[in-house]
């Protein structure tokens, strides 16, 4: 049985692009962006990511190198455990629908 993890992680959002290449070269394909606004940083992505357990600390690594600036706003990640997933379209679950 695979684990399938959530990532979240809330950015800068000129490092989008080379956020979505970075992580691309990992094999994952399907993610969530949404425009957030924080009070103290203003504009950020607020990326959404499920992946198989096996990949996520090359995820983690791929978003800290390529969102970091040295600058306070930076942003955060988290990381939670993803207790089910579907794909509408297919039935699939689990990994096989991230």
């Amino acid at each position: 049985m695979h684990i399938v993890k959530i990532i979240t992680a809330v950015v800068r959002p000129f490092k989008l692009d080379e956020l979505r290449h970075a992580i691309a070269q990992l094999g994952v394909q399907g993610v969530t962006v949404t425009e957030v606004y924080e009070a103290e940083h203003g504009p950020r992505a607020k990326l959404e990511i499920a992946v198989d357990d096996t990949i996520v600390e090359p995820v983690l690594e791929a978003i800290a190198n390529v969102s970091r600036t040295g600058r306070i706003g930076d942003g955060k990640i988290f990381v939670g455990n993803l207790e089910q997933a579907i794909r509408i379209r297919t039935g699939e679950t689990g990994t096989a629908a991230t």
